[in-house]
Parts: C-alpha cells; sequence; structure tokens
C-alpha cells in the first residue's frame, strides 16, 4: 500500500512517519498512533521531550520510544505541533487554536526553546484574531471539549466565555465585520451591502435572541459554564432564560408538542457549520432545571410545564422534579389548562397525574411567592397583574376538575381534596364545582345518592348563580336532597332579583319634586342584595326596566302555578286525614310516605339537614327520587305542603 504523503509527512496503517534520509531515532505515541521521528527537531522546540532525552543515557546509541498520557487534542494536534518542530507551514484557525494553545503548552515549547517558539505564536493568534470575533469564538469554544482542564488552568476557556458574554450585549452589527447576518453582508453601520453596495436596508439587530442558535451547539457543561458567566456580568434573567428555554427545545424533542416552535428565519451571525452537540437528555434536563432563573412569566410557566411533562417520561431524580413542581406552584395563577393535563406515567390506572397537580397547588397555597416577572421586552406576562391570583386559581383548579372527572378510574376522595385545598374566599361563585360535579355522575353513573350527597357537600348552593340553579333543578343526576336545596336558594335569588328591580322601578316612578338623588337610588338597589346591586351596574337602568317587565309575565305564570299546588296540596291534606282514620294503615309513617311517593329522612349524623324544612316545629320526611314522569310536580308540592304546614 503507497504512503500518503502531506507535507514531508507520511502515513503508513497507524503510523506516521517523516520522509528524510536519517532513519528515525524517536518514538513518541499519542492516543495509540505511533509516530516516527527525529531527536533533535524535537529537542530543539520541545522542552518536555528534551528533558526526556537527557534522563537517558546513551541516546545516540538505541532508539527511544515514550507514550504522551492525556495529551491535549490528541494526535491530530500531535501532528500540528511536530510540524512546526520540522519547520513546515502550519496554520492557526478558530477551530485549532486552543488545542494547539494546550499542546504547546503540554510539550513546553516555549521561547527557552527556540525563539518565536509555538507557544507564543498561538498566544497572539488567539488574542489578536478569536477573541475580538464572535464566530471565531463560538468556533474555539466548541473544539476545546478535548482539553477541557488545562484551557481552563491556562485561563483561556474563560477568557473565551467573557468574550461570547460581551459580544452578546453588543450590537452584532458592530463585531466580525464584514460578517454574514441573515445571509446578507453587513456594513459597520447596519446596512445591507449587495456586490459591495450599500443598499440603505437596515437588519433587525435589536433584537436579543440572535445569539441563541450559536451557543445551542455547545455541549451541556460548557454552555452552563456560558450561561452563568452570563449571569454574573449582569445579562438580563429574560435572555439567559430565553436561551435555556432554546437550548432545551432543540435537545429534549418532547418539548416540540407543548411549545412554541423557534422561528424558521437563520439566527445565526455568521454563516458557518457547527455540529450539535451530543447530549444525555436526563442529564441535560437536571442542568437546565438549576441554570432557569427565579422569575416567573405566562410562557415561563408553560415551559416549566413540559420540562415537568418531559422529566416524568425520562424518570429524573426526585429533587429535579420536587424543585419543578415548587417552582410552577409558586406561579401557578399564570398557569394554563393544557399545560396541567399532564399525563400518568406511573402505575396509577388514572388518566392524568393528579398526584403531581394536587402538590403544585399545596406548594402555591403553603409558598409565599418572591418571584418577580420578567421584563416587558421579553416573555409573554400575565394580562392582569392587578387580579387576584387566589381566584385565578381556583377558577383554573374548577376547569381541571372538569377536564379529568370523565375519567372512570378518578376516586371520589381527589374530586373532594381538589375542592377543599382553597379556601371558600377563592369562589365567589360555585359554578365551576357543580358543572365539574355534573360531569363526575354523568362519568360515574354508578355512585349511590349517598356517595353524590357527600361530594355535593363541597358546594355552596348560595354561590350558585341563578343559571347553574336552574339547571341544578332539572338535573335527574343529582339526589333529591340536592335539588330541594338548589330550589330553596334559587327561590333565594329570584326573590332578591324580583326586590331589587322592583325598588329600581319605584325609585323611577317618584316625583322629581321629591329630590331623590341617584345616589340614594343605587344605595336602595344595593340594600336589596347582592346580586341586584350586579343588575344594575351590568345592564344600566333601561335594561333593569325590560328586565323588570319579562318578570312580571314570570310572576303571572308563577302565580297560576302556585295555584295548582295548593290545590294538590289541599287533596294531600284531606287524604291524610282519611288516612289518620284507618289507624290500621297508620301503623307507620313509611307507609304513608310511600303511598305518596317520598320516604323519610335517615337521621345519620352525617346526613345533611334539610334548609327548606329547617325552620318548623318539628323536622319532616325528605322526598325521594319519584317517577319521571311526575318528578317536578312531587319537588315543588313537597317545598309548598311544608309552607303551609308552617303556616297553619
Amino acid at each position: 500500500m503507497a504512503p500518503a504523503k502531506l507535507s514531508g509527512f507520511c502515513k503508513q496503517g497507524n503510523d506516521w512517519l517523516y520522509n528524510a534520509r536519517l532513519p528515525s531515532d524517536i518514538t513518541i505515541i499519542v492516543n495509540g498512533v505511533k509516530f516516527h521521528l527525529h531527536k533533535f527537531p524535537l529537542m530543539s522546540k520541545c522542552g518536555k521531550i528534551a528533558c526526556m532525552l537527557e534522563e537517558i543515557q546513551s541516546i545516540h546509541d538505541r532508539t527511544f520510544t515514550t507514550k504522551l498520557e492525556e495529551f491535549p487534542g490528541g494526535s491530530d494536534t500531535f501532528l500540528f505541533a511536530a510540524k512546526f518542530c520540522y519547520g513546515i507551514q502550519v496554520e492557526f484557525t478558530a477551530r485549532n487554536i486552543i488545542t494547539v494553545y494546550c499542546a504547546a503548552d503540554y510539550l513546553e515549547m516555549t521561547d527557552e526553546y527556540g525563539e518565536d517558539n509555538l507557544l507564543l505564536k498561538a498566544e497572539s493568534f488567539f488574542h489578536k484574531n478569536v477573541l475580538h470575533n464572535w464566530k471565531d469564538c463560538v468556533l474555539a469554544l466548541q473544539s476545546c471539549e478535548s482539553c477541557m482542564p488545562r484551557a481552563e488552568k491556562l485561563h483561556i476557556l474563560q477568557k473565551c466565555l467573557n468574550a461570547v458574554s460581551t459580544m452578546v450585549c453588543t450590537d452584532p452589527s458592530l463585531f466580525g465585520w464584514p460578517m454574514m447576518m441573515y445571509g446578507s453582508l453587513q456594513s459597520p453601520g447596519g446596512s445591507i451591502l449587495w456586490n459591495g453596495i450599500n443598499t440603505g436596508a437596515k437588519i433587525r439587530s435589536a433584537e436579543s435572541d440572535w445569539w441563541f442558535e450559536d451557543i445551542s451547539y455547545f455541549s451541556v457543561g460548557l454552555f452552563e459554564r456560558l450561561i452563568k458567566t452570563m449571569e454574573a456580568r449582569g445579562i438580563r434573567s429574560e435572555y439567559l432564560a430565553g436561551a435555556v428555554m432554546y437550548y432545551a427545545r432543540k435537545y429534549l424533542p418532547g418539548l416540540g408538542r407543548w411549545q412554541s416552535r423557534p422561528s424558521s428565519k437563520a439566527r445565526t451571525v455568521a454563516s458557518f457549520s457547527l455540529t450539535p452537540a451530543a447530549v444525555d437528555q436526563r442529564d441535560l434536563l437536571e442542568n437546565i432545571e438549576k441554570l432557569l432563573p427565579k422569575k416567573k412569566g405566562k410562557s415561563f410557566c408553560r415551559f416549566l410545564l413540559g420540562l415537568l411533562r418531559v422529566a416524568s417520561i425520562l424518570g429524573v431524580n426526585q429533587t429535579c422534579l420536587d424543585s419543578l413542581e415548587r417552582r410552577i406552584g409558586m406561579q401557578l395563577e399564570l398557569a394554563s389548562l393544557d399545560g396541567l393535563l399532564i399525563p400518568s406515567f406511573s402505575n396509577s390506572d388514572t388518566l392524568y397525574d393528579t398526584d403531581c397537580v394536587e402538590r403544585i397547588i399545596h406548594h402555591f397555597m403553603s409558598s409565599e411567592s418572591g418571584l418577580t416577572l420578567f421584563s416587558p421586552p421579553s416573555l409573554d406576562l400575565l394580562s392582569s397583574p392587578s387580579f387576584d391570583p387566589l381566584r385565578k386559581v381556583a377558577r383554573l383548579i374548577d376547569n381541571y376538575l372538569a377536564e379529568v372527572a370523565s375519567d372512570v378510574n378518578l376516586k371520589p376522595g381527589k374530586i373532594r381534596s381538589f375542592a377543599e385545598v382553597l379556601p371558600d374566599s377563592s369562589r365567589t361563585l360555585h359554578d365551576g364545582l357543580y358543572r365539574a360535579l355534573d360531569i363526575y355522575f354523568k362519568a360515574h353513573p354508578w355512585l349511590s345518592d349517598r356517595e353524590k350527597e357527600v361530594l355535593c357537600n363541597i358546594i355552596d348552593y348560595g354561590k350558585l348563580s341563578i343559571d347553574a340553579c336552574a339547571h341544578a333543578s332539572q338535573n335527574k343526576r343529582l339526589p333529591l336532597r340536592v335539588v330541594l336545596q338548589v330550589l330553596f336558594f334559587e327561590q333565594l335569588h329570584l326573590r332578591t332579583a324580583l326586590a331589587g328591580c322592583l325598588n329600581v322601578v319605584e325609585a323611577e316612578s317618584a316625583p322629581t319634586g321629591q329630590g331623590i338623588a341617584p345616589m340614594e337610588i343605587a344605595g336602595n338597589v344595593t340594600a336589596t342584595g347582592e346580586t341586584s346591586q350586579r343588575i344594575v351596574q351590568r345592564d344600566g337602568w333601561v335594561t333593569i326596566v325590560r328586565e323588570n317587565q319579562v318578570l312580571k309575565v314570570d310572576m303571572e305564570r308563577m302565580r297560576s302555578r302556585v295555584g295548582e299546588l295548593e290545590d294538590e296540596v289541599s287533596k294531600i291534606k284531606r287524604e291524610m286525614k282519611k288516612v289518620k282514620k284507618s289507624r290500621s294503615s297508620l301503623s307507620s309513617p313509611c307507609i304513608v310516605a310511600g303511598k305518596f311517593g317520598c320516604k323519610p329522612l335517615s337521621k345519620s349524623s352525617d346526613s345533611q339537614t334539610d334548609v327548606v324544612g329547617s325552620t318548623g316545629p318539628t323536622p319532616r320526611p325528605s322526598v325521594e327520587q319519584p317517577h319521571s314522569s311526575h318528578h317536578s310536580r312531587h319537588r315543588k308540592s313537597l317545598s309548598l305542603f311544608r309552607d303551609l304546614t308552617h303556616g297553619s
């Protein structure tokens, strides 16, 4: 096999030889590659090899073989140094400068062993050419992985990191000119050049994310060093968070579905090719979590939820999971519903990881959030910062319960714990809880009335809106006891609304000579209840008058319905008198109740007290679920029956 020649050097198999008439008298092994060279060219330039040869006696009598352990840059870098020793012209580039610098230091190629030696030349090129150019700095940093410890010792790694951090804060059109950016050459003023002609078009150099793509090619360790250097130099936290998020999305494909995709335009300042780093995803995620700043923002919270989802898949350590859950809990008011729907990747039977979300809520309740929002130019912020976070979280949790309620494996206790983890003051309305329970009852038709009543205890019927009360009063999935209580509060809502509207109409119809001020009228409306006040403030005076007319029509209909129900109650009373005369059929109250489709309430300690009959002198039996054809009639009959019995 013919040897391959290159600048006086040729390679035979795995060995390198120098084409000279003299035979080789020294063999140096670097990473398993043998270099058959000559002593005197190496001794004249390399202090390390000269010292080794001086220790060997009779160096002229035999061939010397040595092995260089942990040589910076490997065999390719040693070949570069060997060429320099033989006087062959070498070329310094951004890709090899750090490894050559470290190799020259390893071989002690200082001026003591030769004028204008390799170490001095490498140092001069590094400071004059590399540190002032973004492209060269990035390439030099990416190529220093093989000699990181020595580069750290020589402080050249930190110098590169400092240079990159400085240029990140600088207008990219001010360094590395002429340069390629977004595919066009730039002038010092930032104008785009076409064939050397200034077009006058300005680049968008004010963008803060132009450097994200370039540094995303670094290894995890080097990227972490760079972010920490930038943080120490005072670079804004939203820029650092953006760079970390960009890096994570690139190497964690699981984030792509839940995060907004990076812009399709090229972000690199220079058109140079880089090789993506080989990273371990689990190690990457654990390091990414440590690099994220302690800030909060809407997009940032969504990113944290995506990280938590991927962390559950990769099985990262518990410390990382706890930290992510705590971070999300401290800004839960900024979370979105789809972000909280984390699939369950454990052995749990439930579709979603409700235990994780419950821990996040506990972190929200127990932590005193000291996080500050990102600055306005960066990540999306909360649309209304003055909005009460507790109420927003309550609304979010109610929507979350409505989403997970259809899971047939979800236990009733989990629904109850979610509803009770937040204080009562967090919900002005309980419509969200009612909606979640209705979905849960529909997906779990096998639940008994007793189990449904226990779950319905989480609802404050006084905080249900009129629409929710109207829906619940006709909901066949609810237990009858619950429906009766809803009907009672529905009547209260209607009475309050009617009273408020009637007061408004009376105030409008009052003579102008009485001097009733609008503020006094508003005060009277407020005294009638919170519901009437909402109507006044929301719709205005004209709308109230129209609603009053509609309510009058509804009142007429209600009067006719009440008359029908009174007739039924009279019939029931007459029937009861007949039943009392027959003692054989009155031995037990249950028989009477059964005759009318009712049964007495259970007297267990945890049963819920009937709100409608609570004011009477003696407890009244409740009504069981009647036949579907007479459900509405019997329910209303019972309400009027109690009112009449109390009145009598």
